[in-house]
């Protein structure tokens, strides 16, 4: 199988030896070999690994993505950050960490963001509310 991992700057992983995968979406953790049906899901914080025909793993941390399987035989994934690495336990400890933690930052940003926002709108009421009214004659 052919496995492309890409992110919005970099082409990650290009390999076309690769026999089997492993990769994780809202489900649970699911393996893709060669002759999968074809298959459209979106993964979560992740390592995906995969195996080379020469027995050779590969591992590479995903913060989130699209993934699909088209023709039984092309792998693709498109993901926001892709750290391709060697060490699996240091891919999951500390890329992984460091994506959640990004995720939450986001998080504590955007309900800021709304705050700042609703503020405004009760200001705008209040100033609104207490301006002259207009008189029909």
């Amino acid at each position: 199988m052919r496995l492309l991992i890409t992110d919005p700057v970099a082409i990650a992983v290009d390999a076309g030896d690769v026999v089997s995968l492993r990769a994780e979406d809202a489900s649970g953790g699911f393996g893709v070999l060669a002759g999968h049906a074809d298959f459209l899901t979106v993964l979560s914080i992740s390592v995906v690994s995969w195996r080379h025909a020469d027995g050779r793993a590969g591992y590479c941390a995903v913060r989130g993505g699209i993934l699909t399987v088209s023709g039984g035989s092309d792998v693709s994934i498109a993901t926001r950050e892709a750290h391709v690495g060697d060490d699996l336990d240091q891919l999951e400890t500390v890329v992984l960490a460091g994506y959640r933690a990004h995720i939450e930052s986001e998080r504590m940003e955007r309900t800021a963001s709304a705050r700042l926002r609703m503020q405004a709108i009760r200001h705008m009421i209040e100033a609104l509310d207490g301006a002259p009214k207009a008189i029909d004659l």
